[in-house]
């Protein structure tokens, strides 16, 4: 590996979706090969059929299947599979599933081997991946299986709005049961980490959303904000900047959510639907609170434009160059850490 190159690998997603087409685009840009040596986990066969489909033909790769064979100027494709696959755009198939996981798994050998620093995920169809191997809501509750820890769904925008959630990939029926004051402190705690680690914040300042409509208007509409949320955010604010509950509505409607680090939303649409509205195109997806990197795009499969070559890249762009940045971050981060300078008070003389 060269020690000023950070290799960054790619999965294909389903291929019967948009995210192969998001991909060869933004690995045509110019100077990403420049900051960062990108492998895309697929087959030759696969890119190249892609490649013509979508009149991509000036988009040049090096076919591996070692990474002692790895190209650090351009953009590399790791060969996981050699039978040409039957490919169907737009449409959700067993197929689509198939090849999205056997990228998946050998992008993930990759990373725990050492082979790539930090994984930018394609996006896949949570239901036809599914199979003895994966068993998963989705990339987040995988990459914690795999990995340790407890995983954070941590959204990034362009425009400053970071935003994660204390209940990720579950029905809003289960929601409540899962909102406990341990839970809910455990995820801020979580996210004040990672924004000091991964994104340099030095004194992040969070808020919390409310569970209920107005955050429980005082108990009046709920007791979960007053009895769960708030001891939590009293706790943690006894050594953090942590504020809330806030309405989830008036927060994001009058823009409050600008004045702060970040924002711990309940679940996921709650945080999902202002954070998608406000970032769609732009949007990343981080994996915090585990040893590794990973971020996505923060869109789907996208089967209806699937072929079309009218997918908007620059959330898989931002995806790679976030991956990147937290990379950097977590490693210096790592490095000033190592040895602190004792602490000790300082006597004035008179």
């Amino acid at each position: 590996m060269q020690e000023d190159k950070i290799i960054i690998g790619i999965t294909q997603g389903d291929v019967n979706g948009i995210g192969l087409e998001v991909i060869l685009k933004t690995l045509m840009e110019p100077g990403v090969a420049d900051i960062c040596t990108p492998v895309l986990f697929s087959s030759q066969k696969t890119v190249s059929y892609y490649r013509k489909v979508l009149g991509l033909e000036e988009f040049n790769f090096h076919p591996i299947r070692d990474f002692t064979q790895i190209n650090h100027k351009k953009a590399n494709v790791f060969v996981c599979y050699e039978e040409e696959v039957n490919i169907e755009m737009g449409k959700a198939s067993d197929i689509g599933g198939k090849y999205a996981y056997l990228s998946l798994d050998r992008a993930t050998q990759a990373l725990q081997n050492g082979d790539i620093h930090a994984i930018v995920t394609g996006p896949i169809n949570k239901k036809t991946i599914q199979s003895a191997q994966f068993h998963y809501p989705g990339h987040t509750e995988y990459f914690g299986a795999k990995f340790g820890g407890d995983p954070l769904m941590l959204l990034c925008s362009d425009e400053g709005l970071r935003l994660a959630v204390v209940t990720g990939h579950i029905s809003i029926r289960e929601v409540a049961d899962r909102i406990t004051t341990d839970r809910v402190f455990q995820k801020i705690e979580q996210l004040h980490k990672t924004l000091i680690s991964d994104f340099g914040v030095r004194k992040p300042k969070i808020a919390v959303l409310g569970l209920n409509p107005h955050a429980g208007d005082n108990g009046a509409i709920g007791k979960e904000d007053n009895d769960i949320i708030v001891p939590a955010v009293k706790r943690a604010a006894e050594t953090k900047m942590v504020y809330g509950p806030y309405s989830a509505d008036g927060f994001f409607g009058s823009g409050t959510y600008k004045q702060f680090d970040a924002v711990l939303a309940m679940y996921h649409d709650q945080g999902l639907i202002p954070f998608k509205t406000i970032a769609f195109n732009s949007g990343v997806n981080f994996t915090a609170g585990l040893p590794i990197v990973r971020t996505s795009p923060d869109h789907g499969t996208a089967f209806d434009m699937a072929g079309k070559n009218t997918a908007n890249e620059q959330s898989f762009k931002n995806a790679i160059y976030s991956a990147i940045d937290i990379y950097r971050n977590r490693k210096l981060y790592g490095e000033i850490s190592q040895n602190p300078l004792p602490f000790s008070n300082i006597k004035k003389e008179r």
